[in-house]
């Protein structure tokens, strides 16, 4: 329904202005059967695109509904992250995502915070730098996610984070 609500209108005898509301004339019109509708024939030619199947196929952010990234598309987005005075960071987890293991107290999961590798790479100007860091992140823990973010220091939050490994990505 275009045309729901016009533009604000003053009141007669008051100072205070608000949305006019053309529902009535609308409800009017549907009751007279002014609406225009369509054949079926226009109705069935909808295009349905199928959704990714959640069976065994978790998803993590929104990087990780494209294929794999490469160590170039790494590379590129470490340049972003660098260009924008950003600091990079690596995190792993065995899991990966968030789950219940220790306890069964409502409100508890573990999984929430993955394990630093390292610390934050403060200074960094170089994705070489952090690439040979992710390298050997993915040496010593290959069956785990691992996951590049990174920070930024003015507004002291997370602005980035995307996975770079997953364990099924892992040759053996």
């Amino acid at each position: 329904m275009s045309g729901l609500f016009l533009q604000p209108k003053v009141s007669s005898g008051t100072r205070l202005a608000g949305l006019g509301s053309s529902y009535h004339s609308a409800q009017k019109n549907a009751l007279s059967g002014k609406f225009k509708i369509q054949p079926p024939s226009a109705r069935l030619r909808v295009y349905c695109m199928k959704t990714w199947s959640p069976i065994n196929n978790k998803k993590f952010e929104t990087l990780s509904y494209v294929p794999p990234l490469s160590e170039e598309s790494i590379a590129k987005e470490l340049d972003y992250i660098l260009s924008k005075g950003w600091v990079p960071c690596l995190e792993f987890d065995e899991v990966g995502a968030v789950h219940r293991t220790n306890s069964r107290i409502p409100g508890y999961y573990d999984g929430r915070y993955w394990t630093l590798w390292k610390l934050p790479m403060f200074g960094c100007t170089d994705s070489a730098q952090v690439l040979r860091e992710m390298e050997e992140c993915k040496n010593t823990y290959p069956n785990a996610y691992i996951r590049l973010i990174s920070f930024d220091s003015n507004r002291q939050c997370q602005c980035m984070s995307f996975v770079i490994q997953k364990p099924s990505q892992v040759a053996n």
